[in-house]
């Protein structure tokens, strides 16, 4: 059975409604300190969300059998990373900044076994936001409150989010934080899934 190194519940909903059978167990990895330090060393966006998700899949992996997957996913935006705002003004102000704008998500996906990385995968989906309103904007964030704060670029895509971009180009899934078509082949290579 696949263990998922995340309590994310956007990666478990994912899973779950694929009928994946997986159990999810966090992973421990202190995220903050690795991602201060690899940005201290000038470490791309794309580099710190596929290191994060190495260090989650290898870590669960030495105590759980089978195969574990550890994902991770950081915006990047005018040479720049973001992490998860802590507070709706924070929210308002991110969203402000890219409205009008392209952004990417890097989104890191590793399964690792025994302690070893065996597979890894990174997608960069490119979105592009409407030029809302203000007004729209704080409506948004009023109606949807604090689940903004849940994702990096304070929106959920699968939901309400969907309503603040005028184009996106790449996986669906990927946005969401996991690249579930990639991950499904390789369990059906491996004799998880039914071929």
């Amino acid at each position: 059975m696949l263990t998922l190194a995340s309590t994310s519940a956007i990666r478990k909903q994912i899973l779950s409604q694929a009928g994946v059978e997986f159990q999810a167990v966090g992973s421990g990895v202190n995220e903050d300190a690795v991602k201060e330090a690899m940005r201290a060393e000038g470490a791309s966006p794309r580099n710190q969300a596929d290191k994060l998700a190495e260090l989650k899949a290898v870590k669960v992996s030495q105590k759980h059998s089978g195969f574990v997957l550890g994902c991770d996913q950081i915006l990047a935006f005018d040479g720049r990373s973001f992490d998860k705002a802590e507070t709706l003004e924070e929210a308002f102000e991110r969203l402000s900044e890219l409205r009008g704008k392209t952004h990417s998500l890097e989104c890191a996906s590793v399964i690792a076994k025994d302690g070893q990385v065996i597979w890894r995968l990174v997608t960069s989906p490119k979105l592009t936001m409407r030029a809302f309103s203000d007004a729209f904007l704080r409506d948004y964030l009023r109606a949807y409150g604090h689940e903004a704060l849940s994702s990096v670029g304070c929106y959920q895509f699968e939901g309400p989010g969907a309503q603040l971009f005028e184009r996106v180009e790449g996986d669906f899934f990927s946005i969401l934080g996991l690249p579930l078509l990639e991950v499904l082949a390789f369990l059906r290579l491996h004799g998880e899934l039914q071929t």
